[in-house]
């Protein structure tokens, strides 16, 4: 019995690089989820982990809280941007860049901020940690995040807008 083509020439489209890549940066963010977890006993979350570092710099009670944890939080945050820098020197071969304008590039800083407040965390935290530990909240987040990210980008498609 032949297997069908179509599934093969669907994944060879979606991953043009092959699939482990995916798979060993899924592992790997993973493992970093749980060890996070297991060190502290909080959910990974780039938003809460971002928040945090303002209180090294604001003297707001919202952002207090985090006085007692932000050290390790830091870390993780310069963890994430070191990462990527080294990523794109290693194996790409040099900084990453974009076409995309500066002022775009703010303006969606900005409602990626908002979008986080509103929906109380990052798709980073919903995503790997809510979703991972079966919350519903966490669930029903995603699937919000991704109908809105979908519509966005065909809406934007359809206007024809680029970088």
């Amino acid at each position: 019995m032949v297997a069908d083509p179509v599934p093969l020439q669907l994944a060879a489209e979606l991953f043009p690089n092959g699939i482990s890549r995916y798979a060993i940066g899924g592992l790997l963010v993973g493992l970093g989820t749980v060890v996070i977890y297991l060190g502290t006993g909080i959910p990974a979350g780039a938003s809460t982990f971002l928040e945090s570092t303002l209180s090294y710099v604001s003297g707001q009670s919202r952002f207090q809280r985090y006085v007692s944890s932000r050290d390790w939080r830091l870390v993780f945050t310069l963890g994430i941007i070191l990462g990527a820098a080294v990523y794109a020197v290693a194996f790409q071969g040099g900084a990453w860049t974009t076409d995309v304008q500066w002022w775009r590039l703010l303006i969606g800083g900005v409602f990626v901020g908002v979008g986080t407040r509103i929906g109380k965390g990052c798709t980073s935290g919903h995503g790997v940690c809510g979703v991972g530990s079966a919350s519903k909240t966490s669930i029903t987040g995603v699937i919000t995040f991704m109908i809105v990210a979908i519509l966005t980008a065909q809406i934007v498609a359809a206007l024809g807008v680029s970088p």
